[in-house]
């Protein structure tokens, strides 16, 4: 069985160096995932990879079935999911190439389908929420980091927003009064649903650009630039990890 699930966001529509062993197609009550999950064999371990977009990065974030990849997952044994997400960097230490673990998310997004629990209930369910993040998983990833020599912020506050389109300025300055350290568009409802799922999860987050008014560059430019790098690190990251696992 394999009970480690990498789900990859922009930048991650594939894993270098998987040992592909088989796709499958999974059907779900929520309807269909994002893709056939992909069954192989990364540092000599077993894993499962889904791409959040999908193979050919065709679907945006607000449209990503949640339900659908997380019920499929954890409908074949998966236990452990670590979500990789491009992010912006608010924190002035949250700098572009880099890699965050956050600790804390706070949720802008809306009109996304973000709970198993609305109908045919034996009764109302809240799960506890207080630490969305997985404590053990991400301590993990912190001591991969740290063993691979990675450049990165070990905690921080995730800001999910809308998307897709990428925030105003006037935005990010309100995301940073609230608290947020990082601005994303995938980290919710993915996280509550893992939760939900009694699933272990943790994210990865790639710092590509700093967040909008936080940079004079071009922010595209910034992500064409550090999205790459940051995706070597992870690389390092997933093989030390998995030596860690």
């Amino acid at each position: 069985m394999t009970d480690l699930a990498i789900i990859g966001g922009t930048g991650l529509a594939s894993l270098n160096g998987i040992e592909i062993v088989r796709r499958e197609v999974v059907y779900t009550p929520y309807g269909e995932p994002s893709g056939p999950l992909t069954h192989g064999r990364l540092a000599d371990r077993n894993v499962v990879f889904l791409a959040r977009h999908g193979y050919a990065h065709t679907i945006p974030p607000h449209k990503v079935n949640y339900r659908a990849n997380i019920w499929a997952l954890k409908s074949i044994g998966v236990q452990q999911v670590l979500a990789m997400a491009a992010v912006g960097g608010i924190r002035a230490d949250m700098r572009p190439g880099w890699l965050a673990f956050p600790n804390q998310i706070v949720d802008y997004t809306y009109r996304r389908a973000h709970t198993f629990f609305e109908q045919d209930l034996e009764r109302v369910t809240h799960v506890d929420f207080t630490h969305p993040y997985d404590e053990a998983l991400r301590q993990k990833l912190i001591a991969a980091a740290q063993a691979a020599r990675l450049q990165f912020v070990a905690a921080g506050t995730y800001g999910a927003t809308q998307g897709p389109r990428l925030e105003t300025a006037a935005e990010i300055r309100r995301m940073e009064r609230d608290g947020c350290d990082l601005v994303g568009m995938t980290g919710m409802p993915e996280a509550a649903l893992a939760r939900e799922q009694q699933l272990a999860y943790a994210c990865c987050a790639v710092i590509a650009n700093r967040a909008a008014g936080k940079s004079r560059e071009d922010i595209h430019a910034e992500i064409e630039v550090y999205l790459k790098k940051g995706m070597d690190q992870v690389r390092a990251l997933l093989e030390a990890l998995l030596q860690e696992l």
